[in-house]
């Protein structure tokens, strides 16, 4: 009895936090109905580039639905994809880091146990472009599915993109 107490309690405050600023939730698709509980789904965010003003990215997620989905236990499955825009000028409001792993753009907790979704920036210096890598991972290990964003800033309302500015 304790130790289901402890695992609601646990899931009500990690349940859907996302850590990205202004992360939003744009809508979400049914894809399996439950007739008790919310339905299967897909879920649709939008969020900004924290350091890159004029880039929007956009991550599809499934949300599992029933009785276990409603309460905050199910575990979701380990798939997502992300697509990123320019939805204005370019700018660049602090340095960027072009390390190999590339740099942490949108964090959110995805069960009760240790499992996150996240989305990297990666840079190409030669081309000047922006690659935004969505994965899940848990403290062990994380899921080989993925997707790849790319955003090459170009000229916007007559405002050339600023040059990729790093650390």
């Amino acid at each position: 009895m304790l130790k289901t107490a402890l695992v609601l309690i646990v899931a009500m405050l990690s349940f859907g936090q996302a850590q990205a600023s202004d992360s939003r939730e744009i809508g979400a698709v049914s894809t399996a109905f439950k007739l008790i509980g919310p339905n299967h789904k897909i879920v649709v965010s939008a969020f900004d580039d924290p350091k890159i003003k004029g880039i929007t990215c956009y991550v599809a997620r499934p949300r599992t639905g029933g009785i276990k989905g409603g309460l905050g236990l199910a575990e979701d499955p380990s798939l997502a994809s992300v697509s990123c825009v320019q939805t204005g000028p370019v700018s660049y409001l602090k340095k960027i880091s072009t390390d190999d792993d590339g740099e942490q753009v949108f964090d959110e907790n995805r069960s009760i146990i240790f499992k996150t979704l996240d989305v990297k920036r990666l840079v190409d210096i030669e081309k000047g472009v922006l690659v935004y890598v969505v994965r899940t991972s848990r403290i062990i290990e994380g899921s080989p599915e993925t997707s790849v964003s790319v955003v090459s800033p170009i000229t916007w309302l007559g405002i050339a993109p600023e040059p990729v500015r790093i650390k």
